[in-house]
């Protein structure tokens, strides 16, 4: 059973920064998209950003020049570097992989809050 564990975030006030992390169970060098997915209250979910096996990433307008993806295949971890964030931004956020082999798969989410 694949697992993703998603943490980092919090309370943030406007213009502040968070890192989420997504730690998964299954090596990630061999997985084809990793992606993270926000969801407000409302609101559909939506791509933040994404990364493929060959290290393009593609950002939704809203969070280019703001947001970073990244990993580190030596700890099977995702992250989500958030800079100046906006009120905006506040959100439940999904860690998302995909492979041929594992399919589609979630985690639970992490809330991010940006408010002063």
């Amino acid at each position: 059973q694949v697992q993703l564990v998603e943490s980092g975030g919090g309370l943030v006030q406007p213009g502040g920064s968070l890192r989420l992390s997504c730690i998964v169970s299954v090596n990630i060098f061999r997985l084809d998209t990793m992606a993270w997915y926000r969801q407000a209250p409302g609101n559909q979910r939506e791509l933040v950003a994404s990364l493929t096996s060959g290290g393009s990433t593609n950002y939704a307008n809203s969070v280019k020049g703001r947001f970073t993806i990244s990993r580190d295949s030596a700890v099977n971890t995702i992250y989500l570097q958030m800079n100046n964030l906006k009120p905006e931004d506040s959100a439940v956020y999904y860690c998302y992989i995909f492979s041929d082999r594992l399919s589609s798969k979630w985690g639970q989410g992490t809330q991010v809050t940006v408010s002063s």
